[in-house]
């Protein structure tokens, strides 16, 4: 198949348009020689599919006319069905121009895109590789390749059991809907080492076989050596807040709770006592004392 497409390789160009134009003017010539035995006129459907790979849509047209009339030109057949002879040589040789011209444009915007998301994965900082349905990678870029270290430098064709044991059970042959999710888990490089690795994989299905397509990241290191705090926290000090003797406040909490208990239950009529100033606790700062004001 892939000898058959480089026959419309845009190199090929000017070569194939020469022999699409020679193998008309030939079948015409051959058509004219052997009038009065058989027709030839379905031989122009090879040059014709020759030249679609590069005519636009209306020189295939054109083309498709132009071989219908020298096919009906050179026939030896009734000329009274003429007419409704040469419309269905025409339908057919211009259908099956536009017909190849199709799939070959189809089939060269597939490669551009093929082409294109490869130089994406390839170019990319990230490990990216892709599953088959008996858990082998089928295609991994230069990041994958440097993240997983395999000892031959090729990573295509081994199972992802051997670099990442858990992502290999994430392949399901059931009849599921596809899911896309991450995970964290121990990864082994191909020299022994092992790694903390964050995974990003979502399946898909290429007809009928399920596989896998994963993002890797190598996260240990800030496993490791968490970032600092953004905000650290504010320090009394910073608030320019005297210090606090706390276990003093504690003392006259309890001092002011027994003499707010007492005064409660003492009768109305028995005399209020007068709190001398010097021997009443007080509390050491400000704050301790907007706390029982």
């Amino acid at each position: 198949m892939y000898m058959l497409e480089r026959i419309w390789e845009e190199r090929s160009r000017t070569a194939v348009l020469a022999v699409a134009a020679v193998s008309v003017l030939a079948i015409a010539f051959l058509d004219w020689r052997t009038k009065p035995y058989f027709s030839m006129g379905f031989l122009y459907l090879f040059p014709i599919m020759l030249a679609a790979g590069f005519l636009p849509r209306w020189a295939i047209v054109i083309l498709g006319i132009g071989c219908a009339l020298l096919s009906e030109r050179f026939s030896n057949l009734d000329p009274s069905d003429s007419t409704i002879r040469m419309t269905f040589e025409t339908l057919a040789l211009c259908g099956c121009g536009l017909f190849t011209s199709e799939v070959l444009r189809n089939r060269r915007l597939s490669l551009s895109s093929q082409e294109r998301l490869r130089v994406l994965v390839e170019t990319s900082p990230a490990a990216i590789v892709t599953i088959d349905d008996r858990g082998f990678i089928e295609l991994a870029n230069r990041a994958a390749i440097e993240l997983m270290a395999p000892r031959d430098g090729q990573v295509i064709g081994y199972p992802i059991a051997a670099f990442l044991p858990e992502l290999h059970h994430a392949l399901r042959w059931e009849d599921r809907p596809q899911f896309r999710t991450s995970m964290q888990c121990r990864g082994h490089r191909g020299n022994g080492e092992t790694f903390l690795a964050e995974v990003w994989f979502s399946s898909y299905k290429d007809g009928a076989k399920p596989k896998l397509a994963a993002i890797i990241a190598d996260v240990t290191e800030e496993q490791d050596h968490p970032p600092p705090n953004s905000a650290p926290p504010i320090s009394r000090s910073e608030l320019n807040c005297p210090p606090v003797n706390w276990m003093h406040s504690a003392s006259w909490f309890r001092a002011w709770r027994t003499r707010k208990s007492r005064r409660a239950w003492r009768s109305p009529g028995a005399p209020s006592r007068t709190r001398c100033s010097n021997c009443s606790p007080k509390p050491r700062c400000a704050l301790a004392a907007s706390w029982f004001d």
